[in-house]
């Protein structure tokens, strides 16, 4: 089977940007094709005239028949029409009837038509590969994501109600799959969505009367961010640049058959077993302890440090993401530059969030291979290695804990996601002295919960140039008060930019990146209290700046401390000060140049996505990250001393005054405990 997305890649640059139901499209990207456009497929099938109906009502069957890369989800006439009835018998619609007229097409509002035909409509190819496997998270021009997933029958459902009956149906500007239904939306915020649905009566109760249902009900800051003055690219081309910003969350819950298999029957049950797994706390959770706050027991459930409100809000991130977008996972069938930067070579997906219990992390991974996700699984001496070049024998690295599963479902929210899980979560002392000691590698589009919520972190290259009009495809840029937790000191002297995921030797495989006569600081997440090695991800290039690095427990200048030396990113791997060798031509592959790297103060890049020799098969083949000679570092800037209630701002500052093009980038940092850092008996793996 063929798909377009080679074939219409070179066209990217034509897609059309849809900002509203009566946006027409740019006259000059309107052509006659020798096909079918996706809106001549739709005219020529009796079976989807009202969807077409609908298509011309929004104005958007004129961009179905211009180039670009575009996948339409079709619902038949009877799919329409079953949609159509339940809206206007919708008795707890908050209009009446939704606001339609009558119940049939001529009663859809103009704002329902445009509503429904972005929905069903993506500025990106999605083929049924890429929808299969463990399922996807589609991003349509609505800027709401549909979940795909495949069922008993082996068909992929969308939003767990509407079928692809006929798929990956080629037309010159994109592919039309069939559905059967409408797909549904919903208005329905977290904590109203949870009280919907009975199988969850328990933990529904202690999300409302803990009142952290309220602290779920934000879907957007409230304010209208101002675009810079400068959205421009390196090389002048206009960035899309946000104006608003979504706020979303992910609910993790145990439904009442998980309570009751835990000896939970009740609401007050839930109290009990709270109280037993939270009430001496303080022995391994630091944040109530440094801040003499007593954990309480009572009945104050809206009390943070009440033990059922620590047990709940453990449960909820501050990041709306479906299942299939908790860890960068390696997928089939998706656009070229972005199936191969998983950790691959033998690693495994994972990633750290904050939760709404005070300064706690939970951990999510995907070990391979397989697609089971777990919370807070526990591998002794994880990160550390007793053979050089692998992650280790399986002797020295027994699972502790399984860590709790979560289901491979999507409940869906107006602001966020609900994931069913299969066993009690809670944060005890394993986790903060177990699961969380080792080195944790924290993302910059991760800890930064806008990336997220925004739809940003997963978008394609495709996408965004369609976002730009039919622009550069490349990178996002932002305002500068856009994420609440970076700061800019010098105002719009510093740029901020997303490298959109890519063919790059980046984590993940994008950065938070900028440039100009930046002065800004980031504020990284908690981890547990202790002293660690803290590290920076970067790779060398001839435009990169020269920057001083600080920290501190505030984002006051005043009481920040210098950590190490000015970096100057453009110098090259070879050069003394830094002494990066081909490790796998030495004997001991790398062993001794490791260990003059970090005298140095530097170390290699992970292994797991850079520097794999034969990695496309070819044994005799030496690949340093993309096959072009170009390695990545890791610069070591010193020891801290953390608490758990401290906050930690990562300043990065220009000290170079006569170029403003020069590039800062914060893929990744690392915070590793000293006691991983300096074991005598394991090393740190190069994973």
């Amino acid at each position: 089977m063929k798909y377009l997305i080679n074939s219409v890649l070179g066209l990217c640059g034509l897609a059309v940007a849809i900002a509203s139901c009566n946006k027409e499209p740019d006259e000059s990207n309107l052509y006659t094709f020798t096909g079918q456009t996706v809106e001549t497929f739709i005219q020529n099938d009796s079976n989807l005239t009202a969807f077409n109906y609908i298509l011309k009502r929004s104005g958007l069957d004129r961009n179905m028949s211009t180039y670009g890369q575009y996948t339409c989800y079709a619902p038949t006439n009877e799919g329409v029409k079953l949609y159509i009835d339940s809206l206007w018998n919708d008795k707890e619609a908050v209009i009446p009837h939704n606001g339609m007229t009558s119940d049939d097409l001529e009663g859809l509002s103009d704002s329902l038509c445009n509503d429904i035909a972005e929905y069903h409509l993506t500025n990106g190819l999605y083929s049924i590969i890429s929808m299969g496997g463990s399922g996807a998270t589609i991003s349509t021009m609505l800027g709401r994501p549909i979940s795909s997933k495949v069922s008993s029958e082996g068909k992929t459902v969308l939003n767990d109600v509407s079928t692809i009956i006929s798929e990956d149906n080629e037309v010159t500007n994109g592919l039309v799959h069939i559905i059967d239904h409408v797909v549904p939306r919903t208005s329905r915020l977290l904590g109203a969505t949870l009280q919907r649905l009975p199988e969850y009566s328990i933990f529904s109760e202690a999300l409302q009367r803990t009142g952290l249902a309220d602290s779920v009900m934000k879907s957007k800051k409230n304010k209208t961010f101002t675009k810079p003055g400068d959205c421009t690219d390196t090389n002048g081309d206009e960035l899309y640049c946000p104006t608003e910003c979504k706020v979303g969350y992910t609910i993790f819950a145990e439904s009442d058959d998980v309570l009751k298999a835990n000896g939970i029957n009740s609401f007050d049950d839930l109290v009990q077993y709270a109280n037993k797994v939270y009430g001496g706390a303080a022995s391994w959770y630091q944040y109530p302890v440094e801040k003499g706050i007593t954990i309480s027991t009572g009945n104050d459930y809206t009390n943070r440090f009440n033990c059922l409100n620590m047990f709940i809000a453990y449960h909820i991130l501050y990041a709306s993401m479906a299942q299939d977008q908790l860890v960068f996972e390696d997928k089939p069938g998706v656009p070229a530059g972005t199936d191969k930067w998983n950790y691959v070579n033998g690693a495994d997906p994972y990633d750290y969030y904050e939760t709404m219990l005070p300064h706690t992390l939970m951990k999510i991974w995907e070990p391979q291979p397989g697609k089971t996700l777990y919370i807070n699984r526990w591998v002794l001496n994880n990160t550390l290695t007793d053979e050089v070049g692998t992650r280790g024998s399986s002797a020295m690295h027994p699972v502790k804990k399984q860590g709790v599963i979560i289901d491979r479902q999507d409940i869906t929210a107006y602001n966020g996601y609900i994931h069913p899980i299969r066993s009690m979560l809670v944060y005890d002392s394993d986790v903060p002295n177990g699961v969380l000691h080792e080195r944790m590698r924290f993302e910059a589009t991760t800890f930064l919960p806008e990336f997220i919520n925004n739809g940003f972190r997963y978008l394609y290259m495709n996408e965004v140039s369609a976002m730009n009009g039919g622009g550069s495809g490349a990178r996002l840029a932002f305002p500068t008060d856009y994420f609440d937790n970076v700061i800019c000191y010098n105002g719009e002297s510093s740029k901020l930019r997303y490298n959109i995921k890519g063919d790059y030797r980046s984590y993940q495989a994008d950065a938070f990146q900028g440039w100009g006569q930046y002065d800004l600081a980031v504020k990284l997440p908690p981890v547990p209290s202790g002293t660690y090695e803290f590290r920076l991800f970067y790779s060398p290039m001839a435009h990169g700046g020269m920057m001083q690095f600080y920290w501190g427990k505030n984002k006051n200048v005043q009481e920040m401390q210098a950590l190490s030396i000015p970096l100057d990113v453009r110098i090259d791997e070879s050069d003394p000060r830094i002494g990066w060798t081909a490790f796998y031509e030495e004997d001991d592959k790398g062993v001794a140049s490791d260990q003059a790297l970090r005298n140095r103060g530097y170390m290699r890049g992970p292994y797991s996505f850079c520097g794999h020799p034969g990695d496309q098969g070819d044994e005799t083949t030496t690949k340093n990250c993309r096959g072009d000679g170009i390695v990545t570092l890791r610069r070591v800037l010193g020891r801290v001393n953390l608490k758990q209630s401290d906050d930690f701002w990562f300043r990065f500052k220009s000290v170079i005054n006569d170029d403003s093009d020069l590039k800062w980038q914060l893929d990744f940092v690392e915070f590793v405990p000293v006691s991983i850092v300096d074991n005598d008996v394991y090393s740190e793996d190069w994973y």
